[in-house]
C-alpha cells in the first residue's frame, strides 16, 4: 500500500508554555488538495523513572557514593501485587477510523485500487460514514481483537442520541450482524466457484 502522492504532511514542534517544563507540542498539517487537517501531539523529554526501584545511597565521608544493604526481617508477602507501571493498552479514539478517509491504496504506477463493495447486511454507524470507513475498522477488528467480531450491540436510536455514551471503540462501525447456516453454505459455494475458476485457468 502507498500513500497518495497528493497528500503534503507539515510537522512543527514547539516548546509547550502551558504544560511543565520538558513537554512538546507537536502539529502534523495534512493537504490534499482543498481539504486540510490537523493533528496535535505531545511529548515529554523528561525521563519518568520509579524511585521505589532506586536504592538508597549511603551517607559517608567516603568519595564513592556506596549503596545501603537492605536487611529484611519479615518473610516477603504471597500476595501478588499489579505493577504499578505495567503495560497499559492506550484507549481508542472514537471514530478513528475517519482519519484514514482520505487515503487510498495504489497500485505500483499511481493508479488508485478500486472501492470494495459491503454486503448489504452491513449497515454503517455514526456520523458521515461510508463504506470504506466500515471496511477498515473490520479490517482493524480481525486483526487485534481477540474475542468476537459482532459490531455495535446499541440500538440505532441511542447511537444516534449520545454515540459517545453507547458506542463500543472495540467493535467495528456497523450495526450488529448475525451471521446464519444458510449465509455460510453460499460462502463456501462462492469458494467453491472461485476455486474451480483457478483451477481452469492453471490447466491453461
Amino acid at each position: 500500500m502507498q500513500m497518495n502522492p497528493s497528500i503534503t504532511i507539515e510537522r512543527k514542534r514547539v516548546d509547550c508554555t502551558a504544560l511543565p517544563k520538558g513537554w512538546q507540542r507537536e502539529e502534523v498539517h495534512k493537504k490534499s488538495g482543498c481539504n486540510t487537517g490537523v493533528d496535535v501531539f505531545y511529548y515529554s523529554r523528561a525521563l519518568r523513572t520509579d524511585v521505589s526501584l532506586v536504592p538508597p545511597i549511603r551517607q559517608t565521608a567516603s568519595i564513592f557514593k556506596q549503596p545501603v544493604t537492605v536487611v529484611r526481617n519479615h518473610e516477603p508477602s504471597k500476595v501478588k501485587h499489579d505493577a504499578k507501571h505495567g503495560g497499559q493498552e492506550k484507549p481508542k479514539q472514537l471514530f478513528w477510523e475517519k482519519r484514514l478517509e482520505r487515503l487510498r491504496a495504489c497500485h505500483d504506477n499511481g493508479e488508485e485500487l478500486d472501492d470494495i463493495t459491503l454486503p448489504k447486511t452491513i449497515r454503517t454507524v455514526g456520523p458521515n460514514v461510508n463504506e470504506q470507513t466500515v471496511l477498515q475498522s473490520v479490517a482493524t477488528a480481525l486483526h487485534m481483537l481477540n474475542a468476537g467480531v459482532h459490531g455495535q450491540s446499541s440500538t440505532k436510536a441511542e447511537l444516534t442520541k449520545n454515540a459517545m455514551a453507547f458506542m463500543n471503540p472495540e467493535q467495528p462501525l456497523m450495526h450488529a450482524v448475525i451471521i446464519s447456516e444458510d449465509d455460510i453454505r453460499k460462502q463456501e459455494d462462492r469458494v467453491g466457484v472461485a476455486r474451480r475458476k483457478l483451477q481452469d485457468a492453471l490447466k491453461t
